[in-house]
């Protein structure tokens, strides 16, 4: 009985250390990120979320550029990433409004290191598709045109040494009453929302 007494107190004992650094490390944040948006669409009606186009292109200073705060270990960059659907009326009211898309964007290092990538399919046939409204526009509502349609969100892992990410679109299929969506430079593949930054800050 003694002999396991001092096995058990010298479990104890070389468990201590461990268990004060791990309190003593500072807790996981999750914040909003700072982010420079090359194309805003604008605010959300029923959300209030800002949404920001991420455009095709293969240069990592023509996108979304996220700033990553100084972090201990692996940091996550998370946003809601959607579609890009043009709204008409009288498409829907004529029986034309269907369409569906693919869009993939890519996540980048400054240095043009991809990280992950990240991608949303939708399909539209009503209004009520629609992820949310954009306000500031000249239509019923005093809404947009342009909508988010669609929602997933999205977990980049960041390693340490990242100071700063850029997002940019990667491709774009897609088809509507107008005819097959193209990708080219500087146009929108997708739309971001609710960009965040998961990471634990560095001492």
């Amino acid at each position: 009985m003694p002999r396991a007494g001092l096995s058990l107190a010298l479990c104890v004992l070389a468990a201590a250390p461990a268990l004060d650094a791990q309190r003593r490390q500072p807790a996981v944040k999750v914040e909003p990120a700072q982010v420079t948006c090359p194309e805003s669409l604008g605010t959300g009606v029923k959300t209030r979320a800002d949404y920001c186009f991420v455009l095709a292109g293969r240069e990592p200073v023509q996108g979304v550029i996220v700033e990553i705060p100084p972090h201990a270990g692996e940091a996550a960059l998370l946003f809601n990433l959607h579609n890009r659907h043009t709204y008409s009326e009288s498409e829907v009211k004529a029986g034309k409004g269907f369409a569906t898309y693919t869009a993939i964007i890519g996540a980048l290092t400054m240095d043009g290191e991809l990280l992950g990538r990240g991608a949303v399919q939708s399909e539209f046939r009503t209004a009520a598709d629609l992820y949310d409204r954009i306000g500031g526009g000249a239509g019923p509502g005093g809404v947009k045109a342009v909508a988010p349609l669609g929602c997933v969100e999205i977990v980049i892992p960041i390693p340490q040494h990242v100071k700063q990410v850029s997002l940019l679109g990667e491709i774009l299929q897609g088809r509507t009453a107008a005819g097959p969506e193209v990708t080219s430079p500087g146009r929108p593949v997708a739309i971001i929302s609710d960009i965040r930054i998961e990471y634990r800050p560095r001492r």
